[in-house]
């Protein structure tokens, strides 16, 4: 039986369509292509041994991680029930099913916390919610990769409204707990090599 959570945003993942996501984001191109974001992405950082993602869905970016460094401590936390078992075999353990909204001021800590994917998709009432456990959980690293826009806005989302919004997420990180930018990119859902879905990415330190 599905949970129950405080937003529509989070019961819309945690129900059927979450379910369904599984599917259209299941594929070894997908993964290769994330394993030459993540070669990117972290290029800027240092001494990196412990990572937690929130909403990690079937955990296909720590599974990238894990090619890249194959010592690394993985963690997760997702939404969807179905999801988070099937990242769970992915990833060999260390995920959990709930919500990246509520408190975790006593989980482990990590050299990088991060999302891919996820802010967009969070109900803008509590986005600070998140940017707090993302800080508090993280002891040197946050990265988020994201639709960009410079200033928010709610845009139209298979068919279904007030279920994705863009705004510039790494900038409030930086305004509210005065991180540091280490480096940031993007990647064009064209590229011919490894090709993402215009996801614009920020890697910050604290």
């Amino acid at each position: 039986m599905t949970k129950s959570y405080a937003t529509d945003q989070e019961n819309f993942w945690a129900g059927e369509f979450g379910s369904d996501y599984i599917d259209r984001n299941n594929s070894d191109q997908l993964l290769a292509s994330k394993i030459a974001l993540w070669g990117s992405m972290l290029r800027g950082a240092s001494a990196i041994n412990s990572v937690m993602e929130f909403g990690c869905n079937i955990g296909l970016n720590l599974v990238a991680l894990k090619r890249l460094k194959p010592q690394l401590e993985l963690q997760g936390i997702e939404i969807n029930e179905e999801a988070a078992a099937q990242a769970a075999k992915n990833v060999g353990g260390g995920i959990r099913n709930g919500s990246i909204i509520g408190v975790m001021d006593d989980q482990e800590k990590f050299d990088l916390t991060f999302t891919a994917g996820v802010l967009i998709h969070i109900n803008p009432d509590h986005l600070k919610d998140v940017y707090r456990n993302l800080f508090i959980m993280s002891k040197r690293y946050i990265l988020v990769a994201e639709y960009y826009n410079p200033s928010p806005v709610s845009i139209g989302y298979r068919g279904h409204n007030d279920r994705l919004f863009k705004r510039d997420f790494a900038g409030d990180l930086i305004d509210e707990f005065g991180l540091k930018l280490v480096d940031y990119g993007f990647v064009y859902k064209r590229d011919n090599w490894a090709p993402q879905d215009d996801t614009t990415w920020f890697l910050l330190e604290k």
